[in-house]
């Protein structure tokens, strides 16, 4: 039996400035924003070539870090979750 997608993966989420100008204009569901994310983190060379976990902030992803340098992958998702928001929710 096939896995049913999770609606709240599929639910388009207003998105922040900063991370628009990464992954383009939103509203757009989190698991497309972390696509996006990471197409510009291989398309821009920023994986740690010691650590492939590990993720090199440009100027770009300074912001959606939180000013840190250098992030592993599972902290990215808890810090760009700051910079989406849930249209239904005040």
């Amino acid at each position: 039996m096939p896995r049913k997608a999770n609606p709240a993966l599929l639910k388009p989420l207003n998105l922040s400035a900063q991370l628009e100008a990464v992954v383009g204009k939103g509203p757009m569901p989190r698991a497309q924003v972390v696509k996006k994310l990471w197409e510009y983190i291989k398309k821009h060379n920023l994986q740690n070539p010691a650590n492939k976990r590990n993720i090199f902030a440009d100027d770009m992803l300074l912001p959606l870090f939180g000013g840190k340098k250098e992030i592993n992958m599972f902290e990215m998702t808890k810090l760009v979750s700051t910079h989406i928001t849930d249209p239904d929710k005040k």
